[in-house]
């Protein structure tokens, strides 16, 4: 028979080990309509922007299709209507072009992943990547470096490409990472 302490040791490891591998499982997702033929499945942690949210995080006269926030507005999911438009049959051309466009965003970006895969008979360009945005050293309160976490999928149609986009702070990759792959896979078009 082990010691007390000993016995308390190992249950306190006991946990520490159910939390590392059930801590950070994906989420209860929830079917959410985004508009007339686009539907995807969310975490209830993620609410619907107010239109403040809005206008501050996506100052464009294009607004998006949906968007939405968790509790402590630092993990977001939105879809929009790019500007750019694409044949159907150039997938590839535009993943390149994509590709270039998020090298162009930021100072510095790893990619984890990316390619075409199919979801609901669906042909989406994704890209999952580690970005930075170095700080502005001659502006006070803009000095840090800002590090995110981000999934981004494209869907290209006559006329029109839509951008599912998740983002976090790179902090918080590991609560996020599985439910943001998750919730892609979930996305439905018509």
């Amino acid at each position: 028979m082990l010691p007390a302490p000993e016995i308390a040791n190992m249950k306190g490891i006991l946990g520490l080990c159910v939390l590392m591998l059930f801590g950070f499982a994906p989420e209860k997702l929830i079917k959410t309509k985004i508009t007339d033929g686009i539907t995807i499945s969310l975490p209830a942690t993620l609410i619907p922007m107010t239109e403040e949210d809005i206008v501050s995080r996506y100052p464009s006269v294009r607004a998006p299709l949906g968007a939405f926030t968790n509790a402590d507005r630092d993990a977001d999911f939105s879809v929009k209507i790019s500007a750019t438009q694409w044949p159907d049959t150039d997938i590839e051309l535009a993943a390149k072009f994509f590709k270039a466009g998020i090298h162009n965003l930021y100072d510095r970006v790893d990619f984890i992943s990316e390619g075409i895969q199919t979801i609901n008979k669906k042909k989406f360009i994704y890209y999952e990547f580690e970005s930075r945005v170095n700080g502005n050293k001659l502006k006070e309160g803009e000095r840090a470096a800002i590090f995110k976490y981000s999934y981004v999928q494209y869907y290209i149609e006559s006329g029109r490409t839509l951008v599912f986009a998740f983002n976090c702070p790179k902090d918080r990759k590991d609560q996020w990472q599985e439910t943001a792959r998750a919730m892609m896979k979930t996305i439905k078009v018509k």
